[in-house]
């Protein structure tokens, strides 16, 4: 049987896509027929972003699935149309592209390397030092803030991180509940988030969360900009209980050019380039997906509606 598949993206990626989803569902036997425009009824299957053409789902009425293209679902987990199962992309790109950000800035920082690269020309040595007498936190413990972590205690540096839910991980002192997110934003030398968005964890990072972060800590937000109660940032950083606040998202995107942000002196600010869905990868959890519904088999990151993620 051909099912029909649904491009519900911005039009500029289905040249990005297109290919790449052909040939993962061709390697795994599906029969597809893949397009940005179908009659909505005799829809099978979404693949979807949340800034494309589809914001009410009720006219698919045979669509078993929505497959969402982004790791966030915040935009998209409260839409009141959306009956389908939902899951989001979990994908290998996603993690290495987050890995190698995350690890760059945390050794740009743990280094020191701002002093050389900006400073004034000069004989200054400041020896950092190691890695193992570095505290780094990491708030969130899904795909993503599990691979930044193995990556980073991989490098020798000492790593807790923080979940809504107790886990455990081999090598990770982790920590969950309010008790457990003091402690470890009083040890964090160098702070990264990587949480999901919900109405629980929009603006976490707060005035009183800041003041209790070692002084002259480092922030890293490659997760999601309403994480930060962004004044309260701006405060932190101006007193000097923050250091420097390297920034990849934002409430607003792209960044207004009259936000304090980009002036800070201690702020960087990097435009959404932390992680980016890679087709040739997040084709291959799309067609998996489908492989497995279509089998009777339970999707992969199936999103949980009532936790938001």
């Amino acid at each position: 049987m051909t099912l029909n598949v649904l491009f519900a993206a911005l039009p500029e990626r289905w040249e990005f896509y297109r290919d790449s989803l052909n040939e993962a569902f061709q390697s795994a036997r599906l029969e597809v027929r893949l397009q940005q425009d179908f009659e909505p009824e005799v829809i099978d299957y979404i693949v979807y972003a949340p800034n494309g053409p589809v914001m009410d789902f009720r006219p698919f009425t045979r669509a078993k699935a929505v497959l969402s293209l982004w790791a966030g679902v915040e935009s998209i987990v409260g839409n009141s149309t959306l009956t389908q199962p939902l899951s989001r992309m979990v994908d290998s790109g996603l993690s290495e592209g987050m890995v190698e950000w995350v690890t760059g800035h945390v050794l740009r920082h743990h280094l020191g390397l701002d002093r050389y690269i900006r400073g004034a020309p000069g004989w200054d040595p400041v020896v950092p030092p190691l890695a193992r007498h570095r505290a780094i936190g990491i708030l969130g413990l899904g795909e993503l803030g599990q691979a930044c972590a193995h990556a980073l205690t991989a490098l020798n540096f000492p790593v807790s991180g923080w979940s809504r839910s107790a886990k455990t991980i081999d090598g990770i002192t982790c920590l969950h509940d309010e008790d457990g997110l003091r402690r470890l934003l009083s040890d964090a030398e160098i702070l990264v988030l990587l949480l999901p968005l919900t109405p629980e964890t929009e603006n976490l990072m707060n005035r009183e969360r800041f003041s209790l972060m070692p002084k002259g800590a480092v922030l890293l937000n490659p997760g999601r900009g309403a994480l930060i109660d962004d004044n309260a940032l701006i405060d932190a950083l101006d007193s000097g209980r923050i250091a420097n606040a390297t920034l990849d998202v934002f409430r607003i995107e792209p960044l207004p050019q009259d936000h304090p942000f980009w002036s800070h002196p201690r702020v960087t600010v990097t435009p959404h380039i932390a992680s980016e869905t890679r087709a040739e990868t997040a084709s291959l959890v799309i067609a998996e997906n489908i492989r497995r519904s279509e089998a009777g088999e339970q999707l992969l990151f199936l999103v949980d509606r009532v936790s938001g993620y």
